[in-house]
Parts: C-alpha cells; sequence; structure tokens
C-alpha cells in the first residue's frame, strides 16, 4: 500500500466523503422505496437495508482504512506535516464512527415506513 502524503486535502476529504455517503444512503432510501417498496410485514429483513447496510459497511471501512494510513505515515514526518496527518486520521476515525452511528437503524428499521 502506498504511503499517504501530508496535503491539506486530507482534513476535508474525510468529512466529504461521509457527506457523499449520506446523500448516497439517503437519497437510494427514497428512490428505493418509490420504485420498488418491500412488504410491510418484511420488518428490517429487506433488499433495501442489506444494500444501504453494505454501503454503509464499505465507507467506514474506507474511512478506518484512510485514518489508519494517516495515523502511520504521521510519525516519519516533519512537524507540519505530521500535523496535518493527526488531524486528518482524526478527522476519518470521526467521520468512519458517524457513518457507523447513522447507519445503524437500518440493521433494526423497516425501510419505507
Amino acid at each position: 500500500m502506498k504511503q499517504i502524503t501530508a496535503h491539506p486535502l486530507h482534513l476535508v476529504l474525510g468529512l466529504v466523503v461521509w457527506s457523499v455517503w449520506f446523500v448516497a444512503l439517503y437519497g437510494g432510501l427514497s428512490v428505493a422505496c418509490e420504485v420498488a417498496p418491500p412488504a410491510a410485514e418484511a420488518g428490517a429483513l429487506t433488499w433495501i437495508n442489506a444494500s444501504l447496510l453494505v454501503l454503509t459497511l464499505a465507507t467506514t471501512g474506507v474511512l478506518l482504512l484512510l485514518a489508519w494510513a494517516s495515523l502511520r505515515a504521521a510519525p516519519a514526518l516533519k512537524s507540519n506535516r505530521r500535523f496535518i496527518l493527526r488531524i486528518a486520521a482524526a478527522i476519518y476515525l470521526l467521520s468512519a464512527l458517524s457513518a457507523l452511528f447513522i447507519g445503524l437503524p437500518v440493521v433494526i428499521l423497516p425501510p419505507c415506513v
């Protein structure tokens, strides 16, 4: 795996990925419920929730991987670059935890109620 370099883009990239995931999650849910709503008796075990769960876990995994890579590359650099990578790692981690926390309702709630 290629090592991450310190770039100011990392300071906002985690939040950009999170916001794209958020729009895709709720936009996809709305479109899926309008086009092919599942039966209400199915509860949370529907193809819509399964798709949203996969999207959430994939996004969380990518954000956690970026956090780990940023933190791993930080000690080898000079102070300004190390600071950028440590803050980026914190933002990636916060974005990953936010995606996981907001995505958890797809496990327990029916999608189109």
